[in-house]
């Protein structure tokens, strides 16, 4: 089975999504995490919608998380996702791959095509349909069709002082939508 991040064509022509998560100390010395999505959606050449919201908070606010693929398939690896923090809570990483596990080996789940990032104030993880489970060695993790462009902008961005994650995360989408056509500068941002 192919997932979205490994076909090499997409019959439908669908693309458009962006994901950036980012975490760095804040110019306070605190750890800051911040992940932001932009809003486009395209078939083919035609963008179809430019405000979709991507990013999204999950278990009473203390987690984010970004998808990129299928949408439908997205909201339900969320919501497995949001059962698995119920019952292992403040269990990122064990909530996560319990979720990997479910979703490669569960015959109706293994269908499912996205990819996750998720964060809490502890871990950044991503998570895709072969069972992976991986939390980058920079703090940073880009994902869709402009996130090798965020990502690059942003681990650029990571040898500047004094910026927050916020504003790592805002100025490397602005990079990713002047570069990806499948990027728009309408983004959602939200923080830890």
């Amino acid at each position: 089975m192919m997932n979205t991040y490994d076909r090499p064509h997409d019959p439908l022509g669908w693309h458009g999504t962006t994901i950036l998560c980012v975490r760095r100390l804040g110019p306070d010395g605190q750890m800051q995490v911040a992940m932001a999505g932009d809003g486009q959606v395209s078939m083919g050449q035609t963008v179809v919608k430019g405000n979709a919201k991507k990013v999204r908070r999950i278990a009473g606010g203390r987690v984010l998380t970004g998808f990129a693929g299928a949408t439908a398939d997205a909201f339900t690896l969320l919501e497995r996702l949001e059962a698995k923090l119920e019952r292992f809570p403040d269990q990122l990483e064990r909530a996560c791959v319990e979720l990997a596990k479910d979703w490669r080996t569960d015959r109706y789940l293994r269908r499912l095509e996205a990819l996750l990032a998720v964060a809490d104030k502890d871990r950044s993880l991503l998570l895709t349909g072969q069972g992976d489970v991986l939390e980058p060695e920079d703090s940073v993790i880009g994902i869709g069709s402009g996130g090798n462009y965020a990502l690059s902008a942003a681990r650029a961005l990571m040898t500047v002082e004094g910026l927050s994650a916020e504003e790592t995360a805002r100025r490397a989408m602005k990079v990713a939508a002047s570069i990806c056509v499948y990027t728009n500068g309408n983004f959602v941002l939200e923080t830890l």
